[in-house]
């Protein structure tokens, strides 16, 4: 399609409009645990996935999304009872990123005012093992 046709095609250019926003959303990723702090209940994970950026030739290339650190773990928990599992460098794990910041809730638990106004970000990851 000629871009001059997709420029008169309302629906296509709000299709790539949606588009756009979506490749911005974080919603769920594996990763690979680099360091486990299990006294802070935290790990510092590698993703497995690679980010596909546009060069400024406007050619494509992958390259690996950052470490993120400081990743809150969950342990299944529940009435009275938890699970836990020797995490260690090396393990894998799905990390699912919150909807809104995190980092109130996680510095004092309970209900809490967001701190940033973000949202879907690479910082607001929880790591689910299992």
């Amino acid at each position: 399609m000629k871009r001059q046709q997709r420029r008169d095609d309302p629906e296509t250019t709000l299709r790539a409009f949606a588009r756009g926003l979506e490749q911005q959303f974080w919603t769920a990723l594996p990763a690979i645990v680099e360091t486990v702090d299990l006294s802070r209940q935290t790990v510092t994970v590698q993703p497995t996935i690679k980010e596909r950026i546009t060069l400024d030739d406007g050619t494509m290339t992958s390259v690996p999304l950052p470490l993120l650190p400081d990743v809150p773990i969950v342990f299944p928990a529940g009435g009275g009872y938890s699970l836990t599992f020797p995490i260690q460098p090396g393990d894998e794990c799905l990390v699912v990123f919150a909807d809104r910041c995190i980092d109130a809730w996680w510095q004092s638990g309970g209900v809490q005012e967001q701190a940033d106004l973000r949202m879907h970000d690479l910082s607001d990851g929880i790591a689910i093992f299992g």
